[in-house]
C-alpha cells in the first residue's frame, strides 16, 4: 500500500531551484508524450464566483502514461485582488494518484510547480521557435512571479541576453523586477516608460500579465519572424493573431475560454492561422513561414504538472524530505 505524504512549498522551491535543467527536459518529453497520445488530458474546470468576477479556481485533472504512470489533479486560484494585500495571486494544491491502486500517495504546495512547469514551457519553447538560446533584447510584460520564473528559467538554461527590458503598470513592480535580474541574474535590464517602447525593438517578448481582455491592438506591435511567448493568454488582439504564424502546446485546450486565439477563431469563423502544436514543431511535422511574428500560446496541460510534480516528489521521497503521513488512510482492508 502506497504511504501517503505531504511535500512543503519550501521543499518544492529547493528542488526547483536546484533542477531547472532537468525540469525543462522533463516538460519536452511530457509534450512529445502527449502528442503521442500517451496521456490523458481532459478540460480544465473553472469554478468562477458572481461578486468576484476576476477570480477562479481552476481544476486540472490528467494522466501520464509512458515512463510516469501516474494520475492527478492540480487545484489552482487566481485571485487577483491577493497583490493589493500584498500576496501572490495565484496558489495550489497537486494531488498524485498511484495508477495502479488510484488511492492518493501526495499532497503538494503546486504554486511553484505550476509556475516552474509554465516557465520551462516558455523557455523550451523560445529556443525552439528561434533556434537557439540568444536574444538581443526581451521584453518582459508584466513583473510578477511567472515572468521572475521565466528569466530564471532563462539564466539557468544559459541564455545569452543583450538587454532585458521590463514594463509594468505599476512602475514600482518593473523596478523591483530590473534590480533582481541585474543583481541576481547577471543581465542588463531597464524599465520601459510605455507598452509600445518595451514591444518595439524585442526580438523576444514575454507577455505574463493578468489581463482579461486584449490590450495590444496595433498590428505592428510585433515586428515579423520575432517570437511573442502569449503566457497570460488575453493580451493580443485577435487581428494579430490571425496575421501570425501560430503555435499552441494543444489546440483544442487553447482555443477555448476567451484566449486571443480562441476570440480569433470567432472572429473569424476558422482555426486556420494555427500552425502546429510545439510538439509538431519539434519533431519537424509543421513549420513556420517567414514575414509574421511567431506567437506561442500555451494554455498550461494538466500533464506538465503532473510531469514536473513526479519529479519533485521522487526528489523529495529520495531526500528524505517528504513528510510521511502514518495511518493518514484508517482503513484499507475490505473486511
Amino acid at each position: 500500500m502506497p504511504e501517503f505524504s505531504v511535500i512543503s512549498g519550501a521543499t518544492v522551491r529547493e528542488i526547483i531551484t536546484r533542477d531547472r535543467g532537468e525540469i525543462v527536459q522533463e516538460v519536452r518529453r511530457t509534450y512529445l508524450d502527449h502528442q503521442a497520445g500517451k496521456t490523458v488530458n481532459p478540460r480544465s474546470y473553472f469554478l468562477r464566483f458572481p461578486d468576484k468576477p476576476d477570480s477562479r479556481i481552476i481544476a486540472l485533472p490528467a494522466y501520464l502514461g509512458n515512463h510516469h504512470d501516474v494520475a492527478g489533479i492540480k487545484w489552482i486560484s487566481s485571485f487577483p485582488g491577493n497583490i493589493t494585500r500584498g500576496i501572490q495571486r495565484a496558489s495550489a494544491v497537486l494531488v498524485l494518484n498511484d495508477y495502479e491502486t488510484g488511492y492518493p500517495v501526495a499532497l503538494i504546495e503546486a504554486s511553484q510547480i505550476s509556475a516552474a512547469r509554465t516557465a520551462a514551457s516558455a523557455v523550451l519553447a523560445a529556443e525552439v521557435l528561434t533556434g537557439g538560446r540568444v536574444a538581443g533584447v526581451v521584453a518582459v510584460v508584466g513583473a510578477g512571479v511567472i515572468g521572475r520564473g521565466i528569466l530564471d528559467f532563462l539564466a539557468a538554461q544559459d541564455w545569452e541576453l543583450g538587454v532585458v527590458t521590463i514594463y509594468d503598470k505599476v512602475a514600482d513592480y518593473a523596478s523591483a523586477m530590473a534590480g533582481y535580474t541585474r543583481s541576481r541574474l547577471g543581465y542588463t535590464a531597464r524599465v520601459a516608460g510605455d507598452l509600445a517602447a518595451a514591444l518595439r525593438p524585442a526580438d523576444l517578448v514575454v507577455l505574463v500579465t493578468n489581463s482579461g481582455q486584449p490590450h495590444i491592438l496595433d498590428p505592428e506591435a510585433f515586428a515579423p519572424d520575432k517570437v511573442v511567448l502569449n503566457i497570460s493568454l488575453r493580451d493580443i488582439g485577435p487581428h494579430i493573431i490571425a496575421a501570425s504564424s501560430n503555435v499552441v502546446d494543444d489546440v483544442d485546450h487553447c482555443l477555448t475560454a476567451d484566449t486571443s486565439p480562441h476570440l480569433a477563431e470567432q472572429a473569424y469563423g476558422h482555426r486556420d492561422f494555427i500552425t502546429g502544436t510545439l510538439a509538431q514543431v519539434m519533431l519537424g511535422e509543421v513549420t513556420i513561414g517567414a514575414g509574421a511574428p511567431i506567437i506561442f500560446s500555451p494554455f498550461g496541460l494538466g500533464v506538465l504538472d503532473l510531469a514536473v510534480g513526479s519529479l519533485v516528489y521522487r526528489k523529495a521521497v529520495d531526500s528524505g524530505q517528504a513528510i510521511t503521513i502514518p495511518d493518514f488512510f484508517a482503513e484499507t482492508t475490505r473486511w
